[in-house]
């Protein structure tokens, strides 16, 4: 049974697509008006590697308004061997996701390595409200979460010089924001991928 099939078969439960991300302190460029014959200049302190990676739900329901819940955490050390997110901090995600929203979640979400690993199956066998599906491989396309990013890049994140991993958290917090409190943007994410939300 295709994915969308699979989806549309479970009725009252929150639709939830989760992904991760990486953004670092180099900006991405984007175009942008100047005076014609003055090209503008983003003066960048040098090249820096330091990262933020960002985990968040986008979460549906008929009849319901939709929601982005997210999480960031600075790439500053190895945590259960990995500098990103840990099976811990999905969990966590998770439990936070079914406070917040009260209700039966169908999670959808890649094949990241850490998405199967051993505690966090443990974890989500144990949880009858909890139902998970995952994506093929190489499919963002069937992934809302990917056009939040591309908003986030495109417009908070673009053209911006970070003095610090603090400056790139609160313009990435600050964009997060914006888009969370912005339904018509989370819904057109979903619709990119061809899916919709019906009332109930």
């Amino acid at each position: 049974m295709a994915l969308r099939e699979r989806l549309a078969a479970v009725s009252g439960a929150w639709r939830i697509f989760e992904e991760e991300a990486g953004f670092s302190m180099t900006p991405p460029q984007a175009r942008t008006w100047s005076q014609r014959g003055r090209t503008p200049v983003v003066r960048v302190r040098g090249r820096s590697r330091r990262r933020i990676s960002i985990a968040a739900p986008t979460c549906y329901k008929p009849g319901h308004r939709s929601r982005l819940i997210y999480r960031p955490r600075r790439d500053d050390g190895p945590r259960d061997g990995r500098k990103s997110f840990s099976w811990r901090d999905y969990r966590d995600l998770l439990i936070a996701a079914h406070q917040q929203l009260g209700g039966l979640i169908v999670l959808v979400r890649d094949n990241l390595n850490v998405h199967k690993a051993a505690g966090l199956r443990e974890f989500t066998a144990s949880r009858e409200w909890l139902t998970i599906y995952y994506l093929p491989p190489y499919a963002p396309d069937l992934n809302p979460v990917e056009g939040i990013w591309s908003l986030l890049r495109r417009g908070w994140l673009s053209n911006v010089a970070f003095s610090t991993p603090e400056h790139l958290v609160q313009r990435t917090r600050r964009g997060l924001r914006h888009i969370q409190y912005r339904t018509d943007l989370l819904d057109g994410c979903l619709a990119e991928t061809g899916q919709t939300v019906r009332p109930a």
